[in-house]
Parts: C-alpha cells; sequence; structure tokens
C-alpha cells in the first residue's frame, strides 16, 4: 500500500487562508522587501497569524537564511512577538521527528533518497532530518499538508525543477488532493513568471498522472 492509499485526504479543498499561504511562500521565494511587507499585511487578513509566521521560519530552507531574516523583519513590524514557541527537544528527538516526517513525504522514495543524500555528503543527510525535517518542517503551528503546498510554490517560483517534482508527489504523499495541488498552483498566477507557471503545471500533471497509476 502507498502512502497515499486506504485514508481520506487531510487537506480535500482550498481554502482563502491557504490558498494566500501558498501565494506568500512564492512571494517570499522571489519578491522583494516592499513587496513582502505589503503581501504580508494582506495575508494577515485571511490566514491565521501562526501559520504566516511557521511559513517565514520554514523558508530558510527553501529560500536562504537572509531572505527569511528579512522576511521576519518585515513580519516583525505586524506582530513585535514571536508567537512560536522554541521547541529544545535535542538532537535524538529532532532526529526522531525528522525520520518520520521525511519518510511520510517521501513515501516508498524514503530509503533511496537517504543513499543518495549520504552519497552526496553524510553532514547533508544529516542537515536534512534534523535540522530540515526534525527542527523545522516537523514544528507545530503548520500542518504538514499545507507546509508541502508551501514548499512547492517556493520551489515553483525560485524554478527549483527537482526538488518541485519531490515535492508534489510528497504533497500528494502526505493527503493533499490532487486538486488541491492544481488549484495551489493556479493561486501563483501573478506571483510566478508564466513561463515557470506553465512548467509548473506541466510537471504537475505528469506527476498527478502518475500517482494515479501507482495508486490504483
Amino acid at each position: 500500500m502507498t502512502a497515499t492509499e486506504g485514508r481520506e485526504r487531510s487537506l480535500a479543498t482550498l481554502d482563502e487562508g491557504t490558498s494566500r499561504l501558498v501565494r506568500m511562500s512564492a512571494i517570499l521565494a522571489i519578491a522583494d522587501e516592499p513587496t513582502i511587507r505589503s503581501e504580508l499585511s494582506r495575508a494577515m487578513e485571511v490566514a491565521p497569524a501562526v501559520w504566516i509566521e511557521e511559513l517565514i521560519l520554514q523558508c530558510y530552507l527553501f529560500c536562504g537564511f537572509p531572505r527569511a531574516l528579512n522576511a521576519m523583519r518585515e513580519w516583525r513590524r505586524l506582530t513585535p512577538v514571536p508567537l512560536a514557541e522554541e521547541d529544545d527537544g535535542g538532537d535524538v528527538e529532532w532526529r526522531r521527528r525528522g525520520e518520520i516526517t521525511c519518510r511520510a513525504v517521501y513515501g516508498p522514495m524514503y530509503d533511496r533518497l537517504r543513499v543518495n543524500i549520504r552519497a552526496l555528503h553524510p553532514e547533508l543527510d544529516e542537515w536534512m532530518i534534523v535540522e530540515g525535517y526534525g527542527k523545522v518542517l516537523s514544528r507545530p503551528g503548520l500542518d504538514l499538508p499545507r507546509r508541502e503546498l508551501c514548499i512547492v510554490a517556493a520551489c515553483a517560483a525560485s524554478e527549483q525543477a527537482r526538488q518541485l517534482h519531490s515535492h508534489l508527489h510528497g504533497a500528494l504523499n502526505v493527503g493533499v488532493a490532487p486538486s488541491v495541488v492544481l488549484e495551489a498552483i493556479e493561486a501563483l498566477d501573478g506571483v510566478v513568471a508564466q513561463a515557470s507557471l506553465e512548467s509548473t503545471r506541466l510537471l504537475a500533471r505528469r506527476v498527478l498522472a502518475q500517482a494515479a497509476v501507482r495508486d490504483a
């Protein structure tokens, strides 16, 4: 049985708050600070503040630390006090959470992923699990299906096709409905360059077709 079989979708519709959050993820990846400032204010109108704060925290993994710092600086203009609680679980607990979360995202490809990343460099594998999937993507405050949709948006905006492919599968694996994946991509219209948006649409259709065959 695959990661998407035998259960209901945990994100079956794209609500307005999630749509705005996904769009915000793409903006954090590529936009200038004035645009980020204005879009954060708009996002607050429809998305919970804790979702936005968690998105900014996770964007350092996909947009770089400088962009995360700049975005959080703009966010602090709107919310002066941090909303997210500190998590001092320690490396052993973070690794445990990271392995669970990473396996949920990659499903049957998880073991191959770990082998491939370790072959690139053992430290990259360690950082991916402990830092990325443990300390960041396993945090409470924003559920994993919405995190994956936001990762899809950031990868589409920054034209990271290999990671986009992986996280399109990841969104499906953690319970995002295929229709929601497509709607989330359409939410990027006007933010992502049209050529990139069309490439993302085509890749998404291929991934959805592959998943449908796999799950049949």
